[in-house]
């Protein structure tokens, strides 16, 4: 454990914030020899980082394996062996090179399906969520309307006084269209007038 937290603290002072300061004074001062050099410390950093990644996981038990990084950050940033300048040249350009063409082609097909997937999901996330807003929306106004209801069918029972008794719900009458005289109604005396005087 503790040589995890003594690697850890040495790869990020020296292996990331050393060459961070000295990258920018390269970049400052315009200088290009100084310029290649720490870009071709970073390119070798960022394969170090993603093979530390993997080997954090499976190599983690082997003997003095933290303190093995150790020594290879060192030796990447020794101005006396300048592995990273060794490591770049011989291993990482020609290896590029030779391969450069391949890696351009993976990237923009990866671009692209990336594009393509992001609006596929992004499409499918939006009919998602409209069709929950919408199923959400219509029970919630049905449940809404049901307990509006049952509140004012309440409220109406308790104003007349009759809160034994229910009350019936209320009648709506539809009039049709077709109908162009109103019809007159006659009142209930009327009409058992006119039946008892026949």
């Amino acid at each position: 454990m503790v040589s995890w937290i003594i690697s850890r603290l040495v790869v990020i002072i020296f292996g990331t914030l050393y060459p961070a300061y000295y990258s920018y004074k390269a970049v400052k001062s315009k200088d290009i020899k100084e310029y290649v050099k720490w870009m071709m410390y970073w390119i070798i950093f960022a394969l170090f980082t993603t093979a530390e990644t993997f080997t954090d996981l499976f190599l983690c038990w082997f003997p003095f394996y933290y303190e093995l990084k150790i020594a290879f950050v060192a030796w990447l940033l020794s101005p006396y062996t300048k592995g990273s300048s060794l490591l770049y040249r011989k291993f990482v350009h020609p290896t590029l090179s030779s391969k450069e063409k391949e890696i351009d082609d993976c990237l923009v097909q990866a671009k692209d399906r990336s594009y393509d997937a992001l609006v596929h999901f992004g499409k499918r996330g939006l009919n998602v969520a409209a069709t929950a807003a919408v199923m959400a929306a219509s029970k919630g106004q049905g449940a809404l309307s049901e307990r509006l209801r049952s509140f004012s069918m309440q409220d109406l029972s308790t104003i007349r006084g009759d809160s034994s008794s229910p009350v019936p719900p209320p009648v709506t009458v539809r009039t049709s269209s077709k109908q162009s005289k109103p019809k007159t109604s006659k009142s209930v005396s009327e009409s058992t007038g006119s039946s008892g005087t026949a």
